[in-house]
């Protein structure tokens, strides 16, 4: 691995920075809470001119092959631009490669067919229209999708599908939603039962039911949807019958790795805060930066965010010269070891603000709320550590009585 980053790539960080700064940070605590309906606007005003700054800079869409409508840089330079997005939660939103959008559109690029790319992945790409990613399920294990209970049933040129889910981020709004639902529940192998449809929400049985309220916000980023005798054509199937888990791995090890990369971002930003509030804040007779313990905490967080950061670099060098199947582990590794991270740098930061880092005045609190959700979407750490240590037992389970 080859730790240097070239010229252009420096620049780019640098004019990200300052976007950021002119473009970005302004916009966190002035900008309205908009209404997100079904057929409303993408995007406010404020964030459809910061995204309007953002194409025009060529900042859009780092996640794509400029083919695909995107920048195209290799995934181990898109650590370095993740990091510096991931510092705000509305960058990726101005910059075009929040999640699910980013996900869908890698999918759609990927497997979609041309009729597809041309109805939903231009304009998906391009901030005109957002959409939702619709897997999860309230009724059975998220860690375990065999069990999924949505069915897409064949009637002529239509499937007609049927599902409860839940935790579709990005629904209120959404043109579509890319659904995991049962096509051939006969299939003997039970990763080849599902697939993945293209479900555009303003199909007869699309019901939003609510946003679903988490951890006190109750912004309705998260949707808990009713599929009901949704009827849309074959042609909507995205990559093929069967295809569902195959796709969703695909879709499913990138974004694991995205949020790694903004999550070092998130944790970044938390340090420079505290760090530089401990030199502010005194008490019995000196700042909180002369405090031993504080020391500990500081030092001990700058090593914890510096192991993060070289381990995603790891994994994106690894995907950049091997694939991702071969950075399957290291995915794993470093989602379960950054979301740790993320929420230690955090908690270490709201407690050196004492009361004012649980308010809204600071951003900590959110930090906090996005850094506990990490341990659990994506796979929660629990998953990932299974398969990293079945992976590693196997090696040895193939040398016994050798």
């Amino acid at each position: 691995m080859d730790f240097a980053l070239p010229p252009e790539i420096e620049q780019l960080c640098d004019n990200i920075r300052k976007f950021m700064d002119e473009h970005v940070y302004p916009l966190e605590r002035t900008i309205e809470r908009w209404t997100m309906e079904v057929g409303g606007p993408a995007y406010p005003p404020a964030i459809k001119a910061a995204q309007a700054k953002a194409k025009k800079a060529g900042y859009w869409a780092f996640h794509l092959p400029k083919e695909a409508g995107g920048a195209g840089i290799p995934f181990m330079y898109y650590v370095f631009v993740n990091e510096i997005l991931g510092r705000s939660p509305i960058a990726p939103v101005i910059c075009g490669s929040q999640a699910p959008d980013s996900g869908n559109a890698e999918i759609l690029w990927r497997f979609g067919t041309e009729a597809q790319k041309k109805r939903w992945l231009k304009p998906l790409v391009d901030g005109e229209i957002r959409s939702c990613f619709s897997m999860t399920e309230p009724e059975v294990a998220g860690s375990d999708p065999k069990l999924l209970r949505a069915t897409a049933k064949r009637d002529g040129d239509y499937y007609v599908i049927n599902a409860h889910k839940w935790f579709s981020s990005g629904a209120h709004g959404a043109a579509f939603a890319i659904v995991m639902a049962m096509t051939n529940p006969e299939h003997e192998n039970p990763y080849l039962r599902f697939s993945q449809i293209i479900v555009p929400t303003d199909t007869p049985g699309f019901n939003i039911a609510r946003g679903i309220p988490v951890m006190g916000e109750y912004d309705n980023h998260h949707a808990e949807i009713w599929y009901e005798d949704c009827r849309v054509p074959v042609t909507n199937c995205l990559g093929g019958e069967g295809m569902g888990f195959a796709i969703a791995q695909e879709r499913l090890g990138p974004g694991r790795i995205h949020h790694c990369m903004r999550w070092l971002g998130v944790a970044q930003r938390a340090f420079e805060l505290m760090c530089q509030y401990a030199t502010q804040r005194e008490m019995f007779g000196s700042t909180l930066a002369r405090k031993a313990n504080i020391q500990d905490w500081i030092a001990e967080a700058r090593a914890d965010i510096q192991a993060a950061r070289l381990m995603t670099l790891h994994a994106a060098w690894k995907i950049d010269t091997q694939g991702q199947q071969a950075a399957r582990e290291e995915i794993s590794l470093i989602k379960f070891f950054g979301a740790k991270v993320l929420h230690s740098v955090v908690d270490k930061a709201i407690q050196v603000f004492g009361a004012a880092g649980v308010t809204e005045d600071h951003p900590l609190s959110m930090f906090y709320r996005q850094a506990r959700f990490a341990r659990i979407y994506d796979g929660p750490d629990e998953v990932h550590k299974m398969v990293v240590a079945r992976r590693i037992l196997a090696q040895y389970e193939g040398k016994r009585g050798s």
